[in-house]
């Protein structure tokens, strides 16, 4: 899994694996999911991250597994 995030793009994307991506698909105003060919999410792209999250920090991403 990797997480990237790209300040000048402001955006946020989310790789869950390498499995080729066969398809994307808008989701909701600026986020969209890909699919590999199985239909399966393998990753998550969010756009205009300022706005979603006023005053993140992405310095300073917290990661909690349970």
């Amino acid at each position: 899994m990797r997480l990237q995030i790209d300040t000048k793009a402001d955006a946020l994307y989310l790789r869950l694996d390498d499995s080729d991506i066969v398809e994307s698909r808008e989701v909701a105003p600026g986020v969209a999911l890909d699919f590999n060919q199985a239909n399966e999410v393998v990753g998550v792209e969010m756009l205009h991250l300022s706005t979603r999250s006023p005053g993140l920090d992405t310095s300073a991403l917290q990661f909690e597994t349970v």
